[in-house]
């Protein structure tokens, strides 16, 4: 008992089986290392428990209840591929060395269905073909070193030399595979993991057919460890791909892949030129195939490094400025060096019509200048004239600039004509803000575009201006209009016209979604974000019905005695495309499309088809599901969660609906009404994000709630060194009967502050993490007489 302590202590409990495997091999692996253990039972005993272990994972993996039948059948695939790895590493030693050749067979067996079953596997993203072929390209030279470290490494008196050398070659292969597998962007996905798992595996059995295991030469010893915990790494990021995941890092880790390959030639070259060994011609020829490799993948490197410099060259010659550009068809004619002649057909008043469409006056007072009143004839002129007047600031020498675009909210209610008469009162405020030199052109039907070569801190200055310019209300027809503004502003600084217009109609895009009446400045963050979320707003539309969503659910513990009393649903959406992402991700977008209300009846849904699945054996643990105040506040939300009760045979009480305290102020009157209608039906009802401040505590008088979930911020000391807030709280809750329960607990430190702060129940990592159904419910299990 007093050994065991310490591993109980420091090894996570579902973690253990693992850990006693891994600490077993490693004893094994000694023990052959000293020749106290045949090499041929070293081999056949790891390989065996790996595999056995690995085996069951997978098999709970393909057997899970209310999976979806993808990643049941990845489970099943890579379930048999760890099989018969674990059957092929076992061949080797009881038949001895003639049989090498179905050892490599059984590898490609291994392969082909480890291969199919990732490829069923959820969370797995596949890359553009152009960023495959630049990592093709990057992993082509290592991939060649390592080859060559695995030629000199391998002895000399084994395989055929064609046998060695195709060994090598697929060692080198598999390595840097690997080392992309476990160093890529998404390096902590369960799907890399079990990748990577996968080619430590066939890796470990390439190698365990190319090294002699005679006893003289205990050298196949160094196949037990990729083998081993290859397939323990197959088992683990499978279930952590259909498990919990957080999303994964969006940058690669580059040192590893350059590192790593290197270091490994550097020593296999020293242990080889140590041994006495001289060069053979086929490591020189290896080392020649390495250095194409490394040459196309510095010319790539410089060629990316060059393209911007060649987009600025392709420019008109410097030395031109904004306030000389001669009006040309199609573009902003900026103020011309003498007025152009009246054509035939053209407005009264001096307007001339360019090529494009849109109209131009020398009084820039008079009429808005560049802009059309039919916005959508006259775009591609626009944008020309944009992109020229763009290009005329890079021209010059030390290029410094910035480009605004300004877009209107609030106009959608009113007429074309009323639009258009708007969008010209904003030009004149605008004209009157910016220098004589900037130039102001359309951009879209509702905003227009300002191009100043001012810095881009005077251009963010004028920023700021313009949306007091354009803040106070328009008059029309007798009416007053008020609107928004959101502005987006990307520096010139040389780069190419496109591009910067691009950035700026980011940074436009990030104003609207802050809240409007902003100026935002672009940068490379804020472009990888509105990338991502544009991602997710164009896929998750329709997840509900591709069967992407799923629930994962974390224990809520009895602070008094550490048995579990119920578990709290949170959602996940496993996309094939983006990968697993989170509810503080996920719910903003799906507000914004509307689509909470479908997602959050899917949840209820599933976490009552669950409830009822654990009905036996666990039958009074409660299931806690959040709601948002919009659609808690739905006519008919009362009457819809008892038909979904009834249909699943749940008792009422056993179910517990949360609602954020920071939203019920919008509505405080109706939420109390449907919370009371909730509870009248039996329902349990909880009250998150409680903070403990008067407006709040006031609120709590008026709430019929049973639970009140508290964060670590209340538990812990206060910063002017008063008592924590959380015995304030407890008070509060005793009087009105209401269980406190402290969320959000990360270490036993606040585990510890809310058990005497008088909280009843808690909840987090330090409890226990958020798992899947099958985790939770073995979890369960290790308290028989858990019930609350």
């Amino acid at each position: 008992m007093l050994l065991a302590y310490p591993f109980r202590v420091l090894v996570p409990r579902r973690a253990a089986p693992e850990a006693a495997t891994s600490m077993a091999v490693a004893l094994l692996l000694l023990a052959g290392a000293a020749g106290l253990v045949p090499t041929s039972v070293v081999i056949a005993l790891a390989a065996g428990a790996g595999a056995t272990l690995a085996g069951l994972r997978l098999s709970r993996l393909a057997t899970r209840r209310g999976a979806d039948p993808t990643a049941r059948a990845a489970g099943v695939l890579l379930d048999v591929a760890v099989v018969a790895a674990g059957l092929t590493a076992v061949v080797l030693p009881l038949a001895g060395m003639g049989h090498a050749l179905a050892v490599l067979i059984g590898s490609l067996v291994v392969a082909a269905l480890s291969t199919t079953g990732l490829r069923r596997l959820p969370g797995r993203s596949r890359p553009a073909a152009s960023v495959r072929l630049r990592w093709l390209v990057e992993s082509t030279g290592p991939a060649v070193g390592l080859a060559l470290a695995g030629w000199l490494l391998l002895p000399e008196g084994g395989p055929p030399v064609p046998v060695r050398l195709v060994c090598a070659l697929a060692l080198g292969g598999l390595g840097m595979a690997a080392l992309n597998a476990f160093a890529g962007p998404r390096r902590r996905s369960g799907a890399a993991v079990c990748r990577g798992g996968v080619l430590l595996t066939v890796g470990g059995l390439v190698l365990l057919a190319t090294l002699p295991s005679a006893p003289a030469g205990r050298v196949a010893l160094l196949a037990v460890p990729p083998l081993v915990f290859g397939m323990l790494l197959v088992a683990v990021g499978a279930a952590d791909a259909v498990g919990d995941v957080e999303p994964a890092e969006p940058v690669a880790a580059a040192w590893p892949r350059s590192v790593l390959p290197a270091a490994v030639l550097l020593l296999a070259s020293g242990l080889h030129l140590g041994a006495g060994r001289a060069p053979d011609p086929t490591s020189v020829l290896l080392a020649l195939a390495a250095v194409p490799p490394l040459v196309l993948r510095e010319l790539l490197r410089a060629n990316d490094a060059s393209a911007s410099g060649r987009r600025a060259a392709h420019r008109r010659p410097a030395g031109r400025s904004l306030r000389h550009r001669r009006a040309a068809p199609g573009r902003w004619p900026g103020t011309p060096e003498s007025p152009p002649e009246r054509q035939p057909g053209a407005p009264e008043g001096g307007a001339t019509t360019t090529g494009a469409g849109s109209t131009w006056s020398p009084d820039h007072d008079s009429a808005w200048s560049g802009l059309n009143r039919r916005p959508a004839a006259a775009s591609g002129g626009d944008r020309a004239a944009l992109l020229d007047a763009l290009a005329a600031i890079g021209d010059v020498p030390a290029p410094a600039g910035a480009l605004l675009l300004v877009d209107l909210h609030g106009t959608e209610g009113v007429g074309p004509t009323a639009r258009e008469d708007v969008l010209a009162e904003a030009v004149h405020r605008a004209r009157a803000v910016v220098a004589p030199d900037d130039l102001v052109t359309g951009c879209t039907g509702t905003g227009f575009a300002v191009v100043t070569a001012a810095g881009p801190v005077l251009a963010y200055a004028l920023g700021t201006r313009l949306l007091s310019a354009l803040s106070p209300p328009y008059r029309l027809a007798g009416a007053m209009l008020r609107v928004q503004t959101s502005i987006g502003l990307a520096e010139v600084s040389g780069a190419g016209p496109a591009d910067v217009l691009r950035q700026a109609e980011l940074a436009r895009r990030r104003a609207v979604q802050l809240g409007r009446d902003r100026v935002e400045w672009y940068d490379a963050f804020l472009e990888e974000q509105l990338v991502r979320r544009l991602d997710l707003e164009r896929e998750l539309p329709g997840a509900v019905a591709r069967g992407e969503l799923d629930l994962v659910y974390q224990p809520v513990v009895d602070l008094a005695d550490g048995q579990p009393v119920g578990a709290e649903a949170l959602l996940r959406w496993r996309s094939p495309v983006l990968g697993t992402v989170l509810p503080a991700e996920l719910l903003p977008v799906a507000e914004d499309l509307d689509l909470v209300g479908e997602l959050e009846w899917w949840v209820l849904d599933r976490a009552c088809r669950q409830l009822s699945d654990w009905s036996v054996g666990v039958r009074e643990l409660w299931m806690a599901v959040n709601v948002t105040t919009r659609e808690l506040t739905t006519p008919d939300f009362v009457q819809r969660l008892a038909a979904v009760l009834a249909a699943y045979g749940v008792p009422p009480e056993r179910l517990v609906v949360e609602v954020s305290e920071p939203r019920v102020a919008g509505d405080l009157p109706t939420v109390v009404a449907r919370l009371a209608g909730l509870r009248s039906l039996g329902v349990r009802t909880a009250l998150d994000d409680f903070r403990a401040e008067n407006a709040s505590l006031a609120q709590l008088r008026r709430l019929p709630i049973d639970l009140l979930k508290v964060g670590p911020e209340l538990v812990g000391a206060r910063p002017d060194g008063q008592p924590p807030l959380i015995d304030v709280v407890v008070n509060v809750g005793e009087r009105l009967g209401v269980e406190i329960v402290a969320e959000e607990l990360e270490s036993s430190t606040q585990v510890e502050g809310a058990r005497r702060g008088g909280c009843r129940y808690g909840q987090g990592f330090a409890l226990a993490r958020p798992a899947t159904a099958e985790r939770v419910e073995a979890y369960f299990e290790e308290f028989p007489s858990a019930s609350r």
